[in-house]
């Protein structure tokens, strides 16, 4: 790091703090506006964001050591989550849109009734807020800890640092990104997400295109990257064509198995969850909803997937003893960039890492203000009080964020301890838009549930040796879970007709599980269920078939890019045709309607 490089970084901080600033106006009238920013984000705005809360410093680190340890098929710990976040698109973040609210958690008292109501939403933004937000603060704190550690920042300036003082420095970048976060609320988060990202995307294909060119070109890697390793490091996915499993893979049967089959819909996050939510929330109206998550999806699996794996298979190459595989891409960056593109790649990472600790910061003090304090602490606040609160939450939670920092290790290892215990709830949390039966206690009991499970099983010693494959983990998670709720849904009452009859009328969800619920109120459904299913489905193998398509060229297998580029086009079609069929009428329930099945 030169000089030039070191102003390139504080250009682009005064550049970050003064759009906060400019900002702190719109984020400053109202609980709405500091945090859905008055519902009036743009799609493009909206899914740009949510693309850049989910690129992390640590997400490149994170890539580069499971291409390394696992393969490209290892991928597949994330990728897994595109299902989920194709369902999001069409079947329900319109009904997210609809639903006008300020928190996730909040729609628990939209959705059910009574105490055990305002028990899970306290307990549910208590969670989200403190343990789960603030591990991953902690870990994406870590990640930028491990990039100052191999860059060398401070050797650079003539300091030889300890470990404290490393992870001090990046609790001072976080403090950075609260004062303007808390300053502007949502409106500076997603402003400067929008610049982040694609600082941040530019510097991950600057590195891969330097790297590869150093080692040759593509035709000479992919020959030296299967030398260098002896798993099956370039399969995208982790069996052979007869569909035996690969005796080279780098992931087990029954881990990718509980990736394909389980983890996307057991996840907390099945229904969209947390920080997308609060995108969704904040756009103009439902259709703008549906083109942000189209065009996070997008960005996030099509666009960026390959700058990370391109340089982790450089790194595989280059670096074959590296201890900490996941230190090759700051390696890498420190070894060939040149003076200038170092100092612009550095702050692309910076860039990323504050997009994601902006967003986890706004986030968790959302539930700490809407869903603590503002429900139960001081239900009579005016708005200038809940802004107030919201920026002493964003303080709060940047606080604990950084103390979990010091307890944090691997970043892999964190990441799976995140997917560990946030498993279990995902199945009650579909069913809770379209299974009038689904009530209160069943979700808080999914959620403790599967967090104390998760957390148990991934932090004891005995039980690790017990069930060491992950897979198996996440399975045995979900089925405890859903044993437990579902006997407990069966043992407790099912919520009140008011109850159920006002959330169909504001959120309007289709399916049979709310047939009762549409007679009693001459309210027509909000979608069309069965063309949204098929809609998922060609979405799917569009979303998967561009990504392959791009992968299989870029890494010289012609046969994976064209049938993948095959699937892609039929797909994409058939989504077309599907997304043309009219809206099917409803005939409105008669007064003679029997409404007693």
């Amino acid at each position: 790091m030169q000089a030039l490089d070191w102003w390139i970084i504080l250009g682009y901080l005064t550049l970050t703090m003064g759009v906060g600033l400019f900002l702190s106006r719109k984020g400053s009238k109202s609980l709405v506006d500091f945090f859905v920013s008055g519902r009036s984000l743009p799609w493009w705005l909206a899914g740009t964001s949510m693309a850049a809360t989910t690129f992390s410093i640590d997400t490149p680190l994170y890539v580069a050591g499971v291409v390394a340890t696992r393969g490209i098929a290892g991928n597949w710990e994330w990728w897994n989550f595109g299902i989920a976040h194709i369902i999001l698109i069409y079947i329900f973040a319109r009904l997210w849109r609809r639903s006008e609210i300020v928190t996730d958690a909040q729609l628990t008292e939209m959705r059910y009734g009574g105490k055990m109501a305002a028990i899970l939403r306290g307990s549910k933004a208590f969670l989200f807020a403190v343990p789960i937000n603030c591990i991953g603060i902690g870990y994406a704190m870590l990640a930028m800890v491990k990039v100052v550690d191999a860059l060398e920042l401070w050797q650079s300036l003539g300091i030889n640092p300890g470990d404290n003082l490393k992870l001090w420095s990046v609790i001072g970048v976080s403090v950075f990104v609260l004062i303007y976060s808390g300053f502007s609320g949502l409106w500076g988060v997603v402003a400067t997400d929008f610049f982040q990202f694609f600082l941040a995307l530019f510097g991950a294909i600057i590195v891969a295109v330097i790297a590869v060119n150093h080692v040759g070109g593509m035709g000479e890697l992919i020959p030296a990257v299967q030398q260098a390793t002896d798993i099956d490091v370039l399969a995208f996915v982790p069996f052979n064509l007869n569909f035996t499993w690969s005796e080279t893979a780098g992931i087990t049967a029954s881990t990718f198995s509980a990736y394909l089959l389980v983890q996307w819909w057991s996840f907390r996050r099945s229904d969209g969850g947390g920080e997308f939510i609060q995108r969704l929330a904040a756009a103009k109206d439902e259709a703008e909803a549906e083109k942000a998550a189209w065009f996070f999806n997008l960005l996030h699996y099509v666009v960026r997937t390959w700058p990370w794996v391109v340089v982790a298979l450089v790194a595989v190459v280059i670096y074959p003893d590296l201890g900490d595989r996941e230190l090759g891409y700051p390696k890498l960056m420190l070894d060939f960039l040149p003076v200038g593109l170092l100092g612009l790649v550095v702050a692309s990472l910076i860039a990323a890492f504050m997009s994601t600790v902006s967003t986890s910061i706004n986030w968790g003090a959302s539930y700490l203000t809407n869903d603590l304090y503002l429900r139960f602490l001081r239900p009579e606040a005016d708005q200038k009080e809940l802004v107030l609160a919201g920026r002493l939450s964003s303080v709060f939670v940047t606080l604990l964020g950084g103390i979990a920092a010091f307890y944090s290790d691997n970043v892999g290892d964190i990441f799976r301890l995140v997917l560990a215990i946030g498993t279990g709830p995902g199945l009650v949390l579909i069913l809770r838009w379209f299974w009038w039966r689904i009530n209160a206690a069943a979700e808080l009991t999914a959620m403790l549930c599967g967090f104390v499970i998760g957390l148990i099983t991934s932090t004891s010693p005995v039980l690790n040796e017990l069930i060491p494959d992950f897979g198996v983990r996440l399975m045995v998670i979900s089925g405890l879970t859903a044993l437990i709720w579902i006997t407990v849904m069966f043992l407790t009452p099912p919520e009140s007709d008011e109850t159920l009859d006002a959330f169909y009328r504001q959120v309007r969800p289709s399916g049979l599980g709310w047939h009762k619920q549409r007679l009693r109120t001459g309210v027509l459904p909000g979608q069309d269920l069965s063309r949204d299913a098929l809609r998922v489905v060609t979405a799917t193998l569009l979303l998967f078939g561009s990504m392959f398509t791009i992968g299989g060229f870029l890494l010289l297998q012609p046969v994976t890019g064209w049938c993948s580029l095959i699937v892609a086009v039929l797909s994409g079609f058939a989504l077309r045709r599907l997304n043309r069929r009219p809206f099917p009428a409803i005939p409105r329930p008669g007064l003679d309607d029997d409404i007693s099945n």
